[in-house]
């Protein structure tokens, strides 16, 4: 169904070739970048030794500034030198012990680009765009699996190799699993209505996430 008519707040002449479903599309797009952007900030902020590895900026707030414009600066695939891989590839290289890089860059263009990637790398969508409700799917799975990975995998000291949760006073503060779980309930969601649109059933996965592996999207 078209949505018709010239009226309304923010309404733009593009939006004429636009369903309903890929105006539900931008939006959870849109906030899924928001998302990891947040995401991106907190993880630097809990984890300040990894800024130290890049000497362009002068201060930890620049630092952090530069590595979200290089993330978040274009739609599309992320592809840097510094890293030999993208996508669930480079998630994998973040949580490798021997890496000696940035692991949030590393961990965050992974997520990002697989993230994007379920959305067929588009960043807006219209009547011709067409989304794989499977592939969204096995995004969330892999939102999961990496949340449990990061909560889990440690140096041989017995150190977490990204700090997340923390302990403030009594409390816990999950503020990332908050995220990462806001992330997930996002690609879950577009994967029913894609899948619902195209009239496909989503083959779901029951496995436990410690012993799984990241799903190819």
């Amino acid at each position: 169904m078209l949505l018709g008519g010239c009226s309304g707040q923010g309404f733009q002449l593009k939006n004429l070739a636009k369903t309903d479903i890929d105006m539900v599309t931008d939006a959870h797009y849109q906030e899924a970048e928001l998302l990891l952007k947040e995401l991106t900030v907190k993880l630097y902020k809990r984890n300040p030794k990894y800024l130290g590895l890049n000497q362009e900026y002068p201060d930890k707030d620049g630092i952090i500034d530069g590595r979200v414009q290089q993330l978040f600066g274009a739609p599309g695939n992320l592809v840097f030198s510094e890293l030999s891989v993208s996508g669930v590839d480079a998630i994998e290289l973040a949580l490798a012990t021997n890496y000696e890089g940035d692991r949030i860059f590393a961990l965050m263009a992974g997520l990002t680009s697989m993230v994007r990637q379920s959305y067929g790398f588009q960043s807006e969508f219209f009547i011709y765009s067409e989304l794989d409700g499977q592939q969204l799917y096995h995004s969330a799975r892999n939102l999961e699996i990496a949340l449990w990975r990061i909560s889990t995998y440690q140096d041989d000291q017995g150190q977490l190799l990204i700090l997340t949760n923390s302990m403030n006073g009594v409390a816990h503060n999950l503020s990332y699993e908050r995220l990462f779980g806001k992330l997930i309930a996002l690609q879950d969601i577009l994967a029913k209505i894609v899948a619902g649109k195209n009239q496909r059933m989503i083959k779901t996965i029951v496995q436990n996430v410690a012993t799984m592996a990241f799903i190819p999207i």
